[in-house]
């Protein structure tokens, strides 16, 4: 685990960018792990600024999304389509054929599951994933359980969650109840993992992640687990 401190916000969204850009430089046909809300919002800002200089090609990149709300079309501007397309596919030359986010709309989950994770496997893995943490833990929408789930699956959104993501809605009974998320196995298959974490109220909860028990009771605490993982922080 290498642990990377940032003096503020834009440091650490920087510090962030330049590991993601690095790796599409050096492999132009990466698959990266893409992450939603608000954490991720200033590193997709800096390699929007990096492609306008011509520091980076996204022409050749493949991406898959951790999550997408259940029950929203991609047009919807709270599905994480949308802000994917509004915080980085719309504004750099990546293929829009080549980026993929489960789908909100499926009549049958099961199957929706099942096609994102053969999805996720025909790319061969996944080569760098971006994380965030939820305040209880979470990281996509793996939520505190019993047992880590391993799979591409539909989930019930804990309320704290539901409360967390109610600053991107009208109200909490906007917020959508369930999401589709990609598995713990899918994430820990990645094979380097950058986790950024910049809200002081989560210290308590990154400090279980990185240095409590391993327990799918803080999911993010698999982490741990994996061979190359950079945390970038700031404020904490």
């Amino acid at each position: 685990m290498k642990i990377i401190k940032a003096k503020d916000y834009k440091d650490m969204s920087r510090k962030a960018a330049n590991i993601i850009s690095a790796q599409v430089i050096l492999y132009p046909n990466s698959v990266l792990g893409l992450a939603t809300g608000s954490s991720p919002i200033g590193t997709y800002e800096q390699l929007v600024e990096w492609f306008n200089k011509g520091d980076v090609d996204f022409s050749c990149v493949r991406t898959v999304n951790l999550d997408e709300y259940r029950g929203l079309d991609g047009s919807n501007e709270q599905s994480y389509r949308h802000f994917m397309n509004e915080h980085l596919f719309d504004l750099v030359n990546i293929e829009k054929s080549k980026t993929f986010v489960p789908d909100g709309l499926a009549e049958n989950p099961v199957e929706e599951c099942k096609r994102y994770d053969a999805l996720i496997e025909s790319l061969g893995g996944i080569d760098l994933q971006l994380l965030g943490i939820g305040h209880n833990g979470h990281i996509g929408f793996n939520e505190p359980s019993e047992a880590f789930e391993k799979t591409t699956h539909l989930v019930d959104l804990k309320p704290e969650t539901i409360v967390a993501n109610t600053r991107f809605f009208e109200s909490a009974d906007a917020v959508p109840k369930q999401a589709y998320t990609m598995g713990i196995k899918s994430i820990m298959q990645a094979k380097k993992i950058v986790l950024i974490v910049s809200s002081e109220d989560k210290a308590d909860i990154l400090k279980k992640a990185l240095y409590g028990p391993v327990t799918p009771e803080v999911p993010g605490s698999i982490l741990q687990l994996h061979p190359d993982l950079t945390v970038v922080t700031c404020g904490i």
